[in-house]
């Protein structure tokens, strides 16, 4: 195989564009990775990453102001975001550098530039051309393209980048400060946990949602208990807004408003709300990039942005051509691209034929769920609602963190963890966790569920004392009434 000839090119180098780089290279493929930008992509440069290092220091913020409960005095201390970044970007780098050694160890070609499908077909290979640091065109057996998503640029929002920022701006490397009053547009994952952080550094943040609620797909208890604490951090949430505008001012921002009941055709002469703020993150959307990547050339079917493809395998219309991640408009979170990382790899490199994979099929039946706010929440599986409503009768188990002995210690007795159960068969149908460890208390639960167990094969496997895990066991026994910490109702037989 010659120089610039692959068994496997990857346009994109987000979590499911570097995982499938090294996949690939696992079962022995030659591999290129093409990325315009920087590798990690917008999980690690600008989302999830990132996000969650201010979201550490936020926590140590919460932790220092109730450090007298621990007979610890702390007679002044100063908060300072810029540090906060400079550490932010320093955790960034690390893992991005890390990234790139790995893909190097595996000797997986990276290309910086942007990859552009220029022609070619299953049976004599794929042509890419790459425009960047050196101008290059490569020819490949089969391609993934892993090209994400990027921030929604919706035009009534005037989204100007000094004022009207998006989550991008907020988490550039050289974004080091702390508004007075911050407006958020939108009170899903992303707005939520941007809240938590810039009004435990000080902000005065005010939320519009246009939906009834926050974080709408939860839980209707875990998104009063969120609420609840959002008071508590005088974060304002105004939902059932339609923004209709925003506008730069000059020093500061100004949001217009209406009821989100007025029919659209209507909102001209509708009651307005004015809400005005220092700066304003628009986190409603996000874009899939699709544009301008050759699809056209060689017949790659789209649908609003997102890459049409096989839901079971992920390749598209055009054999040898499989898309993974935001790109496809599925399921957008980080841990699905590495899924679909797997299938795409598995089924790209059978079509070639001497590579050790087999075919795979994606499966979407188990997909955990967390948002870092504090308190932190995780979900899996059916939220009760949706299990009724598709006929299942549910059974319920809810077990608090202040009756559990290791949270008690820790000071963390905030929230709670609720699991579903099927009354027939006693199978896991989801749960729901906010508080401490939520996001990683979630995955025992997935794991269960993935394996089909019932709520008593969960309990009877014995769990460490004390640990916070012990809430996914005495939420398991709560739904049969065999919670020992909690009084409940009779065991059901």
């Amino acid at each position: 195989m010659s120089e610039n000839q692959y068994d496997l090119a990857i346009i994109g180098a987000g979590p499911g564009g570097y995982h499938s780089a090294i996949r690939a290279a696992q079962y022995g493929a030659k591999v290129a990775l093409i990325e315009k930008d920087k590798l990690g992509g917008t999980c690690l440069n600008r989302g999830c990453i990132p996000t969650k290092a201010l979201y550490a220091s936020s926590h140590l913020i919460e932790k220092i102001k109730e450090a007298d409960e621990f007979g610890i005095e702390v007679s002044d201390f100063k908060l300072s975001f810029s540090k906060a970044v400079e550490r932010k970007n320093q955790v960034v780098k690390e893992l991005v550098d890390g990234i790139e050694a790995l893909e190097k160890g595996w000797k997986n070609d990276i290309y910086n530039g942007f990859g552009k499908i220029i022609g070619g077909n299953i049976d004599t290979g794929f042509e890419i051309s790459i425009e960047g640091e050196k101008n290059t065109t490569i020819k490949a057996k089969r391609i993934i393209i892993a090209t994400g998503s990027s921030p929604a640029l919706i035009p009534a929002f005037n989204i100007d980048h000094e004022r009207i920022l998006t989550s991008d701006d907020i988490l550039d490397p050289n974004f080091k400060i702390i508004p007075k009053r911050l407006l958020i547009i939108g009170a899903g994952v992303i707005g939520c946990e941007f809240a938590n952080i810039f009004a435990t550094f000080g902000s005065k943040v005010t939320m519009l949602e246009y939906l009834s609620s926050p974080i709408a797909t939860e839980e209707p208890m875990i998104v009063k208990v969120l609420q609840k604490k959002f008071e508590n951090l005088g974060i304002d949430i105004h939902t059932a807004k339609n923004v209709l505008s925003v506008e730069n001012t000059g020093n500061g921002v100004k949001a217009t408003t209406c009821s989100a009941d007025v029919p659209r055709d209507q909102t001209e002469n509708a009651e307005k709300d004015i809400f005005e703020a220092d700066l304003c993150l628009v986190s409603i959307g996000r874009a899939k990039e699709s544009k301008n990547i050759g699809l056209e050339v060689v017949g790659i079917e789209t649908e609003r942005g997102a890459i049409k493809v096989n839901p079971k395998t992920l390749e598209t219309a055009v054999k040898g051509v499989y898309a993974i991640g935001d790109v496809t408009g599925g399921i957008m979170l980080a841990h699905v691209a590495y899924h679909e990382a797997d299938v795409a790899v598995a089924n790209s490199l059978t079509s070639i034929g001497g590579f050790p994979s087999e075919e795979m099929k994606t499966d979407y039946t188990v997909v955990p769920a967390t948002i870092f706010t504090s308190p932190n929440i995780g979900s899996v599986g059916y939220r009760r609602k949706i299990a009724k409503n598709l006929g299942f009768d549910v059974l319920m188990g809810q077990f608090p963190y202040q009756s559990l002995s290791k949270a008690k210690c820790m000071g963390e007795e905030e929230g709670f963890i609720m699991v579903l159960a099927d009354k027939t068969t006693h199978k896991i149908l989801g749960a729901s966790c906010i508080g401490a460890e939520a996001s990683e208390l979630i995955a025992e639960i997935a794991l269960a569920m993935k394996h089909g167990l019932t709520i008593h094969e969960v309990t009877e496997t014995i769990h460490s004392h004390p640990t916070i895990s012990e809430l996914v066991l005495e939420g398991c026994e709560a739904v049969v009434g065999k919670s020992i910490h909690k009084k409940g109702r009779p065991i059901h037989h």
